[in-house]
């Protein structure tokens, strides 16, 4: 069987280095000119999806607030070029974390879909608290029923 490259999707390039630009000043202000009007965002606390642009932004922007030390480690391309996996370590509270974001673009580089792993579940739990206590009033409107 032949091995295709993994290669971005040029659009997809531009939209990493923003991010990664973004996340490296700790400064989302650009977040949604690489978004998706109805981007997904799945929560690792959460089975159903939050929709909209704007549901992922509010959680990104809260959750690059409660990171310590984040970093990004290694970075994975799906054939086609439109998906990538990011692996990243954090702390919360002092307790440290691994995680991966699934994120799914379409060809202009917009994200459609971003999905949250993280593990030790300790360090998911104290984030989950501290998410809760900044958004539980306002995250749940945008939540799909699956």
């Amino acid at each position: 069987m032949m091995q295709l490259p993994n290669h971005l999707h040029p659009a997809v390039a531009e939209s990493l280095a923003t991010w990664h630009d973004m996340i490296a000043a700790r400064d989302l202000s650009r977040l949604a000119t690489i978004l998706h009007p109805d981007a997904m965002f799945r929560s690792p606390m959460a089975i159903n999806p939050y929709k909209s642009a704007d549901a992922v932004t509010l959680a990104l922007t809260t959750v690059i607030t409660i990171f310590e030390d984040f970093a990004y480690h290694r970075q994975f391309v799906a054939d086609g070029g439109l998906d990538v996996v990011l692996e990243f370590s954090a702390s919360v509270g002092g307790k440290l974390l691994k995680g991966a974001d699934f994120v799914r673009f379409d060809e202009e580089g917009k994200i459609l879909d971003l999905e949250v792993m993280i593990r030790p579940l300790i360090s998911l739990q104290m984030l989950g608290e501290e998410m809760g206590k900044r958004l539980g009033h306002k995250l749940p409107g945008y939540k799909v029923k699956l």
